[in-house]
């Protein structure tokens, strides 16, 4: 009698503290986006928006270099957005005429539709428009890209090598720190369970939280170049605006992509005749030392390579932004 009335009293209490842990989910479940930092909101305030097939694309479109004819185009990685090239920013613009960045679809500003079947080949599309919409199209366009920018920049250069029409012209390709070998790509393991979670995925990106973000994303920076917590949260408030936090998934589907098409983005890399160059951190968990570098010289034996310090690792754009500056300048006045 006793042992059954001690389970009664058990079962009661945990029905109370289900009772309290639902409300309680359900407002961390709806905690708003952290606000942006002066310099994020600068950052907003100073972009543009245009439209894509009804969707907002924020972007960057700065004058510098009077009298210039050159113009570069900043394609960002995964999971941030065209703020990581803020360090960076100010050296471009005294090189050329228009330093231009944008942030993907379901990336930084952006609209961040759901669901939406996110792809390399819409997004390669957007830089397309972007660049019709500024009249830009029948430019010569240097593009320099990071990560998830790198196969975007990959099919861009796939379109530009089959001459077709109203596709933008590519004058060089400078690369950094990007999985453009599934072979050699080490993802996160908060990506892989994101990428192939099938129902747990809407569950995982609903519980993302600033710590789950934090810890995971810090490992991919060097020892020494790590971001500030408050660096870490003008990333994760770019990843929260417009809940971009459940599409994550979504985007994550870009490595069975990358997969898929291989043979048609890593062959675009290794038949085109403009000056391609990598810049590397070497010490990049994602895209490790060597094995990257050897079959990536093995592929592209015609691209020149920047190997920065050995500390430097999978942001080396943040992480050491005038070793990157340099070795992107080295490589736009050798031809």
């Amino acid at each position: 009698m006793v042992r059954r009335d001690r389970l009664r009293r058990m079962r009661e209490w945990w029905v109370q503290v289900g009772l309290l842990a639902v409300p309680l989910l359900a407002a961390y479940l709806h905690i708003p986006p952290p606000q942006l930092s002066p310099a994020l909101h600068s950052w907003k305030t100073s972009g543009k928006f245009f439209t894509y097939k009804g969707l907002r694309i924020f972007y960057q479109d700065s004058v510098g270099v009077v009298g210039s004819p050159e113009i570069v185009v900043l394609l960002h990685g995964f999971p941030t957005s065209s703020y990581d090239w803020y360090k960076i920013w100010e050296g471009l613009t005294l090189r050329f005429h228009r330093v231009i960045a944008l942030d993907f679809l379901g990336f930084g500003f952006s609209d961040k539709p759901r669901p939406h079947q996110y792809s390399i080949f819409e997004q390669a599309s957007i830089v397309e428009s972007l660049l019709r919409h500024l009249g830009l199209q029948n430019r010569r366009i240097n593009l320099l890209s990071h990560d998830y920018g790198d196969i975007v920049a990959q099919e861009l250069l796939y379109r530009y090598k089959q001459n077709r029409s109203g596709r933008l012209t590519i004058k060089s390709l400078c690369l950094s720190n990007g999985g453009i070998f599934p072979e050699t790509h080490r993802p996160l393991l908060l990506q892989k369970l994101l990428k192939d979670g099938g129902v747990l995925s809407p569950i995982l990106t609903r519980l993302m939280n600033f710590f789950v973000f934090s810890r995971g994303l810090t490992p991919v920076f060097g020892p020494y170049t790590r971001p500030t917590e408050s660096e870490l949260w003008d990333m994760w408030a770019v990843i929260r605006n417009n809940d971009g936090n459940l599409v994550i998934d979504s985007l994550l589907q870009y490595i069975n992509q990358r997969k898929k098409f291989r043979r048609r983005w890593v062959g675009a890399l290794a038949s085109v005749s403009i000056p391609i160059h990598f810049i590397y951190g070497p010490l990049d968990p994602i895209n490790p030392y060597p094995e990257f570098l050897e079959l990536y010289r093995k592929t592209l034996p015609r691209s020149t390579v920047s190997i920065l310090d050995d500390h430097i690792s999978h942001y080396p754009q943040l992480e050491d932004p005038m070793g990157f500056l340099n070795a992107y300048m080295g490589f736009i006045n050798s031809f």
